[in-house]
């Protein structure tokens, strides 16, 4: 437009029609701002009373009905995230400015998106050119603005294709070939990476394998869903010889930290007596090996396993071999392990769990405002105000501080629990509680002797953690075999999280790799021995 067309007009009506215009088009966009904030007010109302919400039932989900109540989280989490999403709609977008304002105003605090050192990264020059495009001058470098954008290159699919010669010699006319290379499994089109995707997505990602199915098939892809479940049964498969390594590597520690979870499966003895498509109740257990909080030098592992039920007899073949300090929940099945043998030896020392005790009190508290139960909750966060301090440092540093500090509040909570006992209903949620520390308080109190021991159990309750979210997205793990598939997946996958990879790599590379691999080198490929072959090795492979 030119500057003569830019200049308002000569003629009074028509300036009084553009006024008008204009001040019609800012009260239009004055009311469009008042809507848009009654919106995002009402938004972060609802926000904010889901959020309190679905704190509350996380600290209540330990009960009877944790099955009703973590279906209620999710329904709620998904509300959140609409109302979530539909607030960032409403709310105008941030430009970037072209310079550092004088006075910065304060912007809401949002956690920007952590990116790896590893990923690649491009690098794009917007150059103005070597002369100043309002002058002709010369332009000299003076420093550069740089802004970053995350961007995502989309999976694909690739056939690899593998010809094999052969060749005949024109003397002898022996026939030469090529052997073909290893497949992850004999015969199958499944590359590795294609495999350990497959795995990781289904066990880690809780991506079902229907699901899979659809997104192959946009790729270009369509894998029978028969041919995913073949896949994933045969490459948990070949990776059972090294989680039957990390398992008994795992359970040679001298501490570990255990817990279970339900998994529903399928009862083939139901159906096979005529009563329909029978469910049971299986389990998976875990058992933890962490020793990083003090600077051990084990690496962390973890070892699932399944079981139809929960009768007790699981545990204690799990924990045969075992010798050393449990940390566990009370669940009665161990209790045999505790008692002294036939020579009086204690061969398993128990454990028990300060964040599950301070849960029974927290329950009391929300549910009745005990000033009690509240005192409880402080005297226990006492305790882990000193935790939180010691983190990291050394056995010997943790157990000295625990003497000192730690060791007279928790005789101080003692003394004060037994007064509270008698002054509160014997039948009440809130005795029961002080009942349950005061009956184990050896156990309890073991954390203070050894700076080895942590003072819950929270790691095997997030080791376990991904058993429970995956549950949500498949009715049940197929019959005992699903199971075990399941606890042999899983052992691998946060073994291999735990030693800092990523297990769709680890995995990836592992698949192609065990089956020349010799056997008795197979501690090689553990997740905290493993280094990857390089594309020289690969190549020369």
């Amino acid at each position: 437009m030119s500057e003569a067309s830019s200049l308002p007009p000569d003629d009074p009506a028509k300036l009084r029609a553009m006024i008008a215009a204009l001040e019609a088009e800012n009260a239009a966009m004055r009311a469009e701002t008042t809507r848009l904030t009654a919106v995002l007010k009402a938004h972060e109302a609802l926000v904010q009373a889901l959020q309190i919400r679905i704190a509350k039932l996380q600290r209540q989900k330990f009960g009877a009905s944790s099955e009703k109540i973590e279906r209620e989280i999710e329904q709620l989490e998904l509300a959140l995230e609409a109302l979530e999403v539909a607030a960032s709609a409403a709310r105008e977008p941030e430009e970037e400015p072209e310079a550092e304002p004088a006075v910065a105003e304060p912007a809401p605090m949002r956690r920007k998106p952590k990116v790896s050192e590893a990923t690649p990264r491009e690098r794009i020059v917007l150059d103005p050119g070597d002369a100043c495009p309002a002058c002709g001058g010369e332009l000299r470098l003076v420093g550069e603005d740089m802004s970053e954008i995350l961007e995502l290159i989309s999976a694909r699919l690739k056939v690899i294709e593998t010809a094999r010669p052969k060749k005949s010699c024109r003397r002898c006319e022996k026939i030469t070939q090529t052997p073909a290379p290893a497949r992850p499994i004999p015969r199958s089109m499944a590359g590795p990476g294609l495999l350990a995707h497959i795995l990781v997505s289904k066990f880690d990602d809780h991506l079902p394998l229907y699901r899979q199915n659809e997104i192959f098939a946009r790729m270009g892809a369509d894998i029978p869903a028969s041919t995913l479940v073949d896949w994933c049964g045969q490459g948990v498969r070949v990776l059972s010889p090294l989680v039957a390594r990390i398992r008994a590597d795992v359970m040679t520690a001298d501490r570990l930290h255990a817990d279970d979870t339900p998994v529903r499966v399928l009862d083939r003895s139901k159906r096979l007596e005529g009563l329909g498509k029978g469910v049971k109740e299986g389990r998976i257990w875990t058992y933890l090996r962490d020793d990083r909080p003090w600077g051990g030098t084990a690496p962390p592992g973890v070892a699932y396993f399944f079981s139809p039920d929960r009768k007790s007899a699981h545990p204690h073949r799990h924990l045969a071999e075992f010798s050393g300090i449990l940390q566990a929940d009370a669940y009665t099945g161990f209790k045999a392990l505790y008692e002294p043998d036939a020579t009086g030896v204690v061969r398993i020392r128990e454990a028990a769990c300060w964040a599950h005790l301070r849960r029974d009190f927290h329950d009391v508290w929300i549910g009745t405002k005990s000033e009690i139960a509240r005192e409880a909750l402080d005297r226990i966060g006492a305790l882990y105000d000193i935790e939180r301090e010691i983190t990291g440092c050394s056995a010997e540093e943790r157990r000295r501080v625990r003497q000192t500090r730690t060791r007279p509040l928790a005789e101080d909570f003692k003394a004060w629990s037994e007064a509270q006992l008698g002054r509160v209903s014997g039948k009440s949620a809130l005795a029961k509680a002080f009942r349950y520390a005061l009956h184990r308080w050896p156990s309890f109190t073991l954390f203070l002797e050894n700076g080895r021991v942590a003072i819950d159990n929270n790691p095997a309750e997030r080791a376990i953690k991904p058993v429970v979210i995956g549950r949500k997205n498949w009715l049940f793990a197929g019959a005992d075999a699903g199971g075990e598939t399941l606890a042999e997946a899983m052992t691998i996958i946060e073994s291999a999280k735990l030693s800092g990879h990523d297990p769709e790599a680890y995995m990836a590379d592992i698949l192609a790799r065990i089956g020349d691999h010799k056997i008795n080198r197979l501690d090689e490929l553990l997740p905290w021995n493993w280094v990857p072959q390089s594309k020289e090795a690969k190549a020369v492979a």
